[in-house]
C-alpha cells in the first residue's frame, strides 16, 4: 500500500470538505459590524462608485426663514379694573369695539361711592373749622392769653384733618371723582370708566349687573399701532442675526403682500426647544394685521464663512438628518449631523466633530438603503 498517497489524499478531503466547494475568499464576503455601519465588498464598492471627501469652508449667503406671530408690547395692553367694588350699570362696549382715550367705557354704582364723598365733603368741613381755630388760638397764645397745650391741641386736630382730607381726595380720584370740584350738591351714586388709551376693546368681562370687586378686569383694551413680529429663531441660527437688520414679513394667505421690518430686539435666553424670541418692529402700521396672527419672515444675511458639504452627502432617514463617515477601507459608519441653510448645491453642517473626516460625497442614498436593508 502506497502510505505517501493516502497521506495527501487526506490533506485534500481536509481542505475541501467532504465532497465540497472551496471556501469563497474572505475579501468577497461582506463584514457584518453594528446596526449604524455598512461594509461593502469590493465589487459592490466599486458598482456604487463612492466618493469622499472633508468639511471645506465656504461663503454663504442667502435668506434665513422663519416663523412667529403679531405681538403687542406689555405697555399698550391694558387691563382695565377700578379700586373699589361696585355694580356695573351701563356699558356699551363689545370685543371689538374701536376707543378712544378718555371715552366713556362703563358706568358703575355702589353706595359706597357716596359714603366717600360724604366723608370727604365732612373731613374738609373740620378742617375749615381746624384752621380758623389753630389760627385764633396761635394769636391768643402770643399774647398769653391761652396756654401752649391748647394751641398745640388746636395744631395736632388741624394738621390730622389736613391729612385725612387729602387722603379721601387721593381715594375719591382713584375712582375719577375730581375732590376739587365736589360738593354737597354733586354727590353721585354713579362713577364713570374711561379709556386710558386709543384703541379698541379686546374682552369685556361683565355684564350689566354684575357686581365686580377691585381684583376684577372688567375690560382689556389693545393699541395695535405699536405691534410688532414676534419671531422664533433656533440656537444655530443666532449668531447670524443683529438688531437692526431687515427682515421681509408675510401671511400664508397673502405671501404677495409684504411688509418691511427692522429687528429691534433679540433674546439672550433660550427655551426647551433651545430657540429664542427676536422682535422686529413694523416700519408702517396696516390695521389689518392684528395681534395673535401668524406670519413668516425671511431675513437677507451677510456673507459669512461656513463649513460645507455637497447637498447629496447629507440623506434624511425618519426625519432625521445623516451622514456616512468613513471607518475603514470599506467600511461607513452613519452618524447624525445637524445641517444649517443649504444652496448652491451645498448644505451648511453645524455638527462639531466631523473636522478633516472622510465623508460619503456621493453614492450616501445607496449606502443607506443597503444599511436598512441588512438590518431588515
Amino acid at each position: 500500500m502506497n502510505y505517501q498517497l493516502i497521506f495527501h489524499c487526506a490533506i485534500i478531503l481536509s481542505l475541501y470538505g467532504c465532497g465540497g466547494s472551496p471556501v469563497p475568499a474572505s475579501e468577497n464576503i461582506p463584514e457584518t459590524g453594528s446596526a449604524d455601519i455598512v461594509t461593502l465588498s469590493p465589487e459592490q464598492l466599486k458598482n456604487i462608485n463612492l466618493q469622499t471627501g472633508e468639511l471645506r469652508l465656504q461663503n454663504m449667503s442667502g435668506n434665513l426663514k422663519l416663523s412667529g406671530q403679531i405681538d403687542v408690547p406689555p405697555q399698550n395692553l391694558v387691563s382695565v379694573s377700578i379700586p373699589l367694588g361696585g355694580y356695573l350699570r351701563s356699558t356699551s362696549m363689545m370685543p371689538g369695539t374701536h376707543v378712544r382715550k378718555g371715552q366713556l367705557l362703563a358706568v358703575l354704582e355702589d353706595p359706597q361711592y357716596i359714603q366717600l364723598q360724604q366723608d370727604y365733603l365732612t373731613a374738609k368741613n373740620k378742617l375749615n373749622y381746624a384752621a380758623k381755630e389753630y389760627d385764633r388760638q396761635k394769636e391768643l397764645n402770643s399774647s398769653k392769653a391761652s396756654s401752649d397745650k391748647v394751641m398745640q391741641q388746636a395744631e395736632n386736630e388741624f394738621r390730622n384733618l389736613t391729612i385725612e382730607s387729602k387722603a379721601l381726595a387721593v381715594k375719591l380720584g382713584l375712582i375719577g371723582i375730581n375732590a376739587t370740584r365736589l360738593t354737597e350738591n354733586t354727590i353721585s351714586q354713579t362713577i364713570n370708566i374711561y379709556s386710558p388709551i386709543n384703541g379698541y376693546v379686546s374682552k369685556v368681562n361683565v355684564n350689566i349687573g354684575k357686581y365686580v370687586t377691585p381684583s376684577d378686569v372688567i375690560f382689556e383694551l389693545v393699541n395695535p399701532e405699536d405691534i410688532h413680529l414676534n419671531l422664533t429663531v433656533y440656537e444655530k441660527d443666532l449668531n447670524k442675526l443683529a438688531i437692526g437688520q431687515h427682515a421681509i414679513a408675510y401671511t400664508n394667505s397673502r405671501p404677495d403682500q409684504q411688509y418691511d421690518t427692522e429687528i429691534i430686539l433679540i433674546s439672550h435666553s433660550l427655551n426647551e426647544n433651545r430657540s429664542a424670541d427676536v422682535h422686529c418692529h413694523f416700519e408702517k402700521y396696516d390695521k389689518n394685521l392684528v395681534p395673535g396672527m401668524y406670519m413668516n419672515a425671511e431675513i437677507r444675511l451677510n456673507d459669512t464663512k461656513e463649513k460645507v458639504l455637497p447637498a447629496d452627502a447629507v440623506v434624511n432617514f425618519e426625519n432625521k438628518d445623516y451622514v456616512f463617515v468613513q471607518e475603514g477601507e470599506r467600511s461607513f459608519k452613519m452618524t447624525a449631523v445637524e445641517k444649517g441653510q443649504s444652496g448652491d448645491g451645498v448644505t451648511v453642517i453645524v455638527s462639531p466633530g466631523l473636522d478633516g473626516k472622510k465623508i460619503v460625497t456621493s453614492g450616501a442614498y445607496s449606502l443607506l438603503m443597503k444599511l436598512k436593508n441588512t438590518a431588515e
